[in-house]
């Protein structure tokens, strides 16, 4: 059976970008008077959102009586370039990786390391990352409540998963504090055997609190369907739990941070064991204070 490594996590990244979540009512009803809450992104035209991204990976795995590690990170700047907002609020932007800075270290090789602002050439293994710093990767057009409504990828990348979108999908509807929201997934794996199944799973959100203008989300990755271990292991990159706070007059997203600790047994064999922990987490830079003020042309959107 193969895993990924960090390198091709990182490159997942830079297709898929952020965790996602979407509004299905199952929320429980507020008390009656309770304040309820309207998430919408409004980004403007020419506006650039810059993300400080980090992502670490630990994967340990054993079978029978042999034990592999394989630590991985990546920092790095994501740029979303807003070249568009149409009459019906959707925005369209261009998703840039500025620079990147990685390290893989694994059993069979010494720790390698390549930062796209100081090597020239990439070590071998990292080109297809390289390739991917400081070029358009994708044009994408959301709506309001982050569903993409459109999607072109410029930059050849690994395909992206349905249930990892690009953007955090908001409910469609006004929410309050406690209220959930959730969106089923079918994921496509492999048996042991070689046969192809598919998993059902959800990406559950809770809007835990809002405070100073500011939602905090609880996001939690779940698995529906009973599944053996060889199949659960592919998924441990997707197990995780995170929070996500999101400026509500703003509309964007300030910062996320997703964790998962996953230990699998038996996946290969009796003897079989892995344990998979990660961090992932994005967090707004500041704008420049001397740059000069962009007139919020997606703020006056239907409420």
């Amino acid at each position: 059976m193969r895993f990924s490594s960090a390198l091709t996590s990182f490159v997942f990244l830079l297709a898929v970008g952020s965790s996602a979540c979407v509004f299905a009512t199952d929320a429980a009803k507020p008390a009656s008077g309770e304040e309820k809450y309207l998430l919408r992104y409004k980004f403007a035209m020419g506006e650039v959102l810059r993300y400080d991204v980090r992502h670490a990976t630990n994967m340990r795995t054993t079978i029978d009586e042999s034990t592999q590690q394989a630590l991985t990170r990546s920092d790095s700047v994501k740029s979303w370039r807003v070249t568009d907002v149409l009459p019906s609020g959707e925005m369209e932007f261009v998703h840039v990786v500025e620079w990147v800075k990685m390290s893989n270290e694994t059993p069979d090789q010494p720790k390698r390391e390549f930062d796209s602002r100081k090597d020239a050439r990439p070590p071998r293994g990292f080109e297809q990352a390289a390739g991917a710093v400081g070029v358009p990767l994708s044009v994408v057009r959301i709506a309001g409540d982050g569903e993409v409504t459109f999607r072109e990828e410029k930059h050849p990348q690994p395909k992206a998963s349905e249930d990892m979108p690009i953007t955090l999908q908001l409910p469609k509807e006004r929410v309050a504090v406690g209220d959930k929201w959730s969106h089923p997934y079918d994921v496509k794996v492999k048996r042991k055997s070689g046969a192809q199944m598919e998993v059902r799973t959800r990406r559950v959100c809770e809007l835990r609190d809002v405070k100073h203008g500011v939602a905090v989300i609880d996001v939690e990755y779940q698995i529906l369907t009973p599944v053996e271990s060889y199949v659960r292991a592919q998924l441990v990159e997707r197990l995780t739990k995170g929070t996500v706070r999101f400026d509500i007059e703003r509309g964007r997203i300030l910062e996320q941070e997703h964790n998962a600790d996953c230990r699998v047994l038996g996946f290969a064999s009796k003897a079989s064991s892995m344990h998979y922990v990660a961090r992932l987490s994005e967090e707004l830079i500041k704008e420049d204070p001397n740059a000069g003020k962009i007139q919020q042309a997606s703020a006056n959107l239907p409420q």
